[in-house]
């Protein structure tokens, strides 16, 4: 199992630039809205395209989705692990949480 991120370490994460941060609902969802900085990947995507927009297995990454119900967070967290990332941790509440916070986003 994934370990699991607050918002409050995220956002401080994110601030300090010490993590990437990646949108796992993808498409239309991350062109309307995500994360400061954040890359898209989209379960179906992960083999394709993660050495491609994580290139640092070593770095540490956060996936988020919408919200805990969401699954695509932890199935690219999964992913990740699986393919060697070493530092992989998922922000299980989501993008409705952060912008609940009134948290910043951004748009593509």
């Amino acid at each position: 199992m994934t370990a699991l991120i607050t918002r409050e370490e995220l956002r401080e994460a994110v601030a300090a630039g010490t993590v990437t941060v990646v949108d796992a609902l993808g498409g239309e969802y991350y062109a309307k809205q995500h994360l400061p900085g954040a890359v898209a990947l989209h379960p179906s995507e992960v083999a394709d395209r993660a050495a491609e927009v994580l290139p640092d297995p070593t770095r540490p990454v956060v996936t988020y989705c919408s919200n805990a119900a969401c699954p695509n967070s932890g199935q690219v967290a999964d992913a990740l692990v699986r393919l060697g990332y070493a530092d992989v941790r998922k922000y299980k509440e989501g993008i409705e949480d952060w912008v609940d916070a009134g948290l910043p986003t951004e748009s593509a």
